[in-house]
């Protein structure tokens, strides 16, 4: 009766649903202990929970694919970065950030919602180029890594890392 209700469990969607925050909640704790192991570090940023919730709970979704998630991120940072050095912050540079960040996404086929805080984020925080390296590269990083690691040897839903060669 109990390996039954082991097994029950184990097929249950509330276990999955557990190993989703299971595996989110591990991957965020990696990137926050990053401070621990090199204090000038910063590996995590919040937009990286959204990340999470597309990642853990939607592996196999378009939104979740490495391209998406590494180039989401770099490219609204790249903007939000671009915004602040040339242009005052104001509610009007923040939307035109964004806008253009959620376009450039669209364009080149990398849509990740969590990415468009990305220039608000750059914006409110006045960060530095070095903000685009430390926590949203190496950041993104470890989280397609990790989610690879994670989604193929312990949820076993599978989560594939292919570069598609660029077409003529």
């Amino acid at each position: 009766m109990l390996l039954r209700l082991c097994r029950s469990f184990h097929q249950s969607r509330f276990f999955i649903i557990s190993l989703a925050g299971v595996g989110a909640a591990l991957c965020i704790f990696l990137l926050a202990q990053g401070e621990k192991i090199a204090p000038a570090y910063l590996g995590i940023m919040a937009p990286f929970g959204a990340t999470m919730v597309i990642l853990f709970a939607l592996p196999k979704s378009p939104l979740a694919q490495p391209k998406n998630i590494l180039g989401g991120h770099l490219l609204t940072s790249l903007i939000g970065l671009l915004t602040l050095h040339f242009w005052e912050v104001t509610p009007l540079s923040m939307a035109v950030s964004v806008g253009v960040g959620v376009s450039l996404m669209m364009l080149t086929n990398t849509l990740h919602p969590p990415a468009g805080a990305n220039p608000i984020l750059i914006a409110s925080l006045n960060v530095s180029w070095g903000f685009l390296f430390t926590p949203v590269l190496s950041g993104c990083l470890l989280i397609i890594v990790f989610g690879w690691l994670y989604h193929n040897w312990i949820s076993r839903v599978g989560y594939s890392i292919t570069v598609k060669p660029c077409s003529k």
